[in-house]
């Protein structure tokens, strides 16, 4: 198995809204704002080779919305999904799998693309399973009016229309998913059925943390999204996440963060905290 960091763009979100209830004054000291309140926010994906497969997690904002939806996250950087592959010696028809967090569309959004012609919306890898599981897509095709905004039906629904749309079927809230040959963790809290993976790679266990924990500033246990649906369901699996990540030392392949884009924890006094950060490069590319 090999894996590369895949940098699908950056962008920018409100920073009280990504911290929910803490006062700006605690987490600017980690996640500093502009002038707008806004804060620095990636959108970095992970492709597995393993064997014949080659499995995308999450593919990022995409290209396909409007000048005016853009507009309001603040895009900057020169990354690009298709780039990144590239960059890799790949193309988005070599892609065998695409396995979706969740279905919020910096999630999912570079799954879809217009058609040459503009006129239709087509999977953007047209070779690939797009995985998610049959629980959030209910969730996500009947959307609740506080996430209405985050689920796109174009985003969504061509994946289905093409055919190329599978269910992982559930066992429980963690099981190994034998057509990805990884763990999977379902949480509740952020949205309904998240999926994290769990990888073993060359001897260690990489956590694709997705929005369980988007950024190295959100370890503290009170430091919540204020996009999460069940705050309080959030507070206990993460802390039952961050507990056993802490003692087995865990490595967190941090989506969201475009400065930490790996990182350990260490116990403290107060419960799991921030260790220390690595690049993908360093720990896996030496």
């Amino acid at each position: 198995m090999e894996i590369h960091k895949i940098e699908t763009g950056n962008f920018k979100l409100d920073g009280g809204a990504m911290f929910g209830v803490v006062p700006k004054v605690l987490w600017s000291r980690t996640n500093p704002a502009d002038s707008n309140n806004m804060i620095d926010m990636s959108a970095t994906s992970m492709l597995i080779e393993n064997g014949d497969r080659l499995i995308l997690i999450d593919t990022g904002l995409g290209d396909k919305q409007s000048e005016k939806f853009f507009s309001h996250y603040h895009l900057w950087g020169d990354f690009s999904l298709e780039g990144s592959l590239k960059k890799h010696g790949f193309h988005p028809d070599d892609i065998t799998d695409v396995f979706m967090t969740h279905l919020h569309f910096d999630h999912c959004g570079g799954s879809i693309k217009y058609s040459e012609d503009g006129k239709q919306l087509i999977p953007a890898f047209k070779n690939a399973r797009f995985w998610t599981n049959q629980e959030h897509w209910e969730w996500a095709t009947h959307p609740n009016d506080r996430e209405k905004a985050s689920f796109l039906k174009e985003n969504l629904l061509p994946m289905q229309e093409s055919g190329q749309l599978h269910f992982i079927k559930r066992k429980g809230n963690r099981q190994f998913v034998e057509e990805l040959g990884f763990e999977v963790l379902y949480v509740d809290g952020h949205t309904d059925k998240q999926m994290i993976p769990i990888i073993d790679y060359k001897g260690e266990k990489l956590v694709f943390a997705a929005d369980l924990l988007p950024t190295a500033g959100h370890v503290p246990l009170p430091y919540v999204m204020g996009f999460d649906t069940r705050p309080l369901l959030t507070l206990k699996e993460k802390k039952a996440f961050l507990d056993e990540a802490t003692q087995n030392n865990y490595l967190l392949f941090l989506e969201h963060d475009p400065h930490n884009e790996v990182i350990n924890l260490k116990q403290t006094e107060k419960g799991p905290r921030y260790n220390r950060t690595f690049t993908f490069n360093e720990l896996f590319k030496s």
